[in-house]
């Protein structure tokens, strides 16, 4: 079974929208604007793209992310990584060429699918959405966040808000930084199964 890990920048509020400086948002590239930079608050990134060894990405930010990272040296690691987008709209004849092997998924059973094969970590990037409907079907198994100490109000959040049962997380790794991210590493806890009754 993969681990299908959820990385994201979020405020304090749970918004993860337009970190970078995405147009059309009112509190855009927040992520640089408002808290001083740090490098060792970021060092989780790097380990992301050495330990992952797949990336799963919903339409919006594989065609976001496709048109910027592949020439981007801070991205290297991504570059030649077998790549998943979640989608019932996109076409083989969409994908950028030279950015990895890429798959198209049609549904969260084909992620399942994907979960059960062989190979090391899955890393979700951006796709608000998909990581929504992951949640919900209770697909993910960790989450590595970079809380930004900022209420930003409207956006879209990380975190589903269908009424559904308690999702516990244990805290895995934690550190506070002195510009006031934190980093926080969650693994999700799956109940435990009662097995048969007793006789």
């Amino acid at each position: 079974m993969r681990t299908l890990i959820s990385t994201a920048f979020i405020s304090l509020d749970g918004v993860m929208e337009a970190p970078g400086g995405e147009p059309g948002y009112r509190n855009s590239g927040w992520t640089f604007k408002e808290v001083a930079f740090l490098p060792e608050a970021f060092e989780i990134k790097d380990r992301e793209q050495q330990e992952a060894t797949a990336m799963l990405l919903g339409r919006t930010s594989y065609e976001a992310f496709s048109q910027v990272w592949p020439g981007m040296e801070d991205f290297a690691g991504y570059r030649l990584m077998p790549k998943y987008v979640v989608s019932t709209t996109l076409h083989d004849d969409d994908l950028v060429p030279g950015w990895g092997g890429t798959t198209v998924l049609r549904s969260l059973d084909d992620v399942a699918a994907l979960k059960e094969t062989e190979g090391g970590p899955v890393i979700v990037h951006g796709s608000a959405t998909l990581n929504q409907n992951l949640s919900d079907a209770g697909l993910i198994d960790r989450y590595h966040l970079l809380v930004f100490p900022l209420l930003l109000g409207a956006g879209k959040r990380l975190f589903s808000t269908t009424d559904k049962d308690t999702q516990k997380l244990e805290l895995v790794e934690h550190e506070t930084y002195a510009n006031g991210l934190q980093k926080n590493v969650f693994d999700v806890v799956r109940p435990r199964s009662s097995g048969p009754a007793p006789r």
